[in-house]
């Protein structure tokens, strides 16, 4: 596949494009992933539910990301309970770089509410340049994950928001809108008008469909303006020095005692679906003698 080929099939497949109802004062992201998304979940057994709960959360988690100004940020989203999936968790970079993943019970059953049972909902935004990093907890408010993640989008932006997520084993989208202060005055009706069109859209629409076509089928009568389209990518290499150098941290003493203990050294990594194993040569590589 050429680059022009590569480039056509991204803007079908995986972006995030950000848009402007020029007439309206009302401001949008979509969202739309497959062999990201795909990437992401593969090699990973979960239950349809899960799938569609998790694939939700990386949705969002790509909306605000897309909405960052700056490079070198990472938005981590989780959702944290005390039911049949105790922890949701997707992180998106100012780049669109995503990861995921989630924890739940054998055979998980009930709305996404019930599954999640009492819990809260954390953003952390972490920025690279500084260091600093911005958390943000808030109690679950809504019976599901659209609910309550729009429920805390309008608290947080303090500005009326649409949003629309839905996932499957194939493909996701999120859609988000946001009435900024002066739509009433431009059109008194805009706001319920867009609103009522954007939940006509399905998952079904955004597959295999190029950003503008799709956002012009959905609101074919309004004046659109579109920015930079940015794709979005799967990244969670494999990284064995990252862990090498990690365990080289712990010391000689304490590697020789886990390997003594277990006879081998195990690290599984949940967030990427790695698993990292050394033996007994590990000790030399790491320091430099004979075992």
């Amino acid at each position: 596949m050429n680059s022009d080929s590569r480039a056509e099939a991204q803007a079908r497949t995986d972006y995030a494009q950000p848009f402007l109802f020029e007439e309206l004062d009302i401001r949008g992201r979509l969202v739309c992933l497959s062999s990201s998304w795909r990437g992401m979940i593969d090699g990973r057994p979960y239950p349809p539910s899960i799938v569609e709960m998790l694939g939700e959360t990386t949705a969002l988690a790509v909306l605000l990301g897309a909405g960052q100004k700056q490079g070198g940020k990472r938005i981590t989203l989780q959702v944290r309970g005390d039911g049949q999936v105790p922890l949701l968790v997707a992180d998106c970079t100012s780049e669109l770089k995503i990861r995921g993943m989630a924890h739940h019970a054998a055979e998980p059953r009930g709305s996404a509410r019930e599954l999640i049972g009492a819990g809260r909902m954390m953003l952390a935004l972490e920025d690279s340049d500084t260091g600093g990093i911005y958390q943000s907890i808030v109690p679950l408010e809504g019976e599901t994950l659209t609910e309550i993640f729009g429920h805390y989008i309008s608290q947080s932006e303090q500005l009326p928001a649409f949003l629309r997520l839905q996932a499957d084993g194939e493909s996701l989208y999120g859609l988000l809108l946001e009435k900024l202060p002066r739509a009433d005055e431009r059109d008194a009706d805009g706001w319920n008008r867009i609103s009522m069109l954007a939940a006509t859209l399905s998952l079904a629409d955004t597959r295999s469909a190029r950003p503008y076509d799709l956002l012009t089928r959905v609101f074919p009568e309004e004046l659109l303006r579109v920015y930079k389209l940015h794709p979005v990518e799967y990244h969670c290499p494999y990284d064995e020095n990252k862990v090498k150098d990690m365990l080289r941290g712990l010391g000689r003493s304490e590697i020789e005692s886990i390997l003594t203990e277990k006879g081998e050294i195990v690290i599984r990594n949940e967030m990427c679906n790695h698993e990292y194993r050394f033996g007994a040569p590990i000790v030399a590589e790491l320091f430099g003698d004979p075992v």
